[in-house]
């Protein structure tokens, strides 16, 4: 959790906040991720980081410039 500063009156941007707010974003287009099916924390843990591998294998492996997917199926 970041406290904003004594001094500051006011909305203000927190540096580097939108990397977290991207990244989520990511894990939160696979289609499993997007309810809370498990009982288990642990298999939960193991759907983020198959998601989040299976974005950086696709990432590693495309060719051209980025661009959105219309959806992303981790089932």
């Amino acid at each position: 959790m970041v406290r904003k500063p004594a001094d500051q009156r006011g909305f203000s941007v927190i540096a580097r906040r939108w990397v977290v707010e991207r990244t989520l974003a990511w894990l939160t287009a696979c289609r499993r991720l997007a309810r809370d099916y498990e009982r288990d924390p642990s298999v939960s843990e193991a759907f983020i980081r198959w998601a989040a591998i299976a974005g950086m294998a696709r990432r590693l492996t495309r060719s051209g410039p980025a661009r959105r997917q219309a959806e992303i199926i981790c089932d």
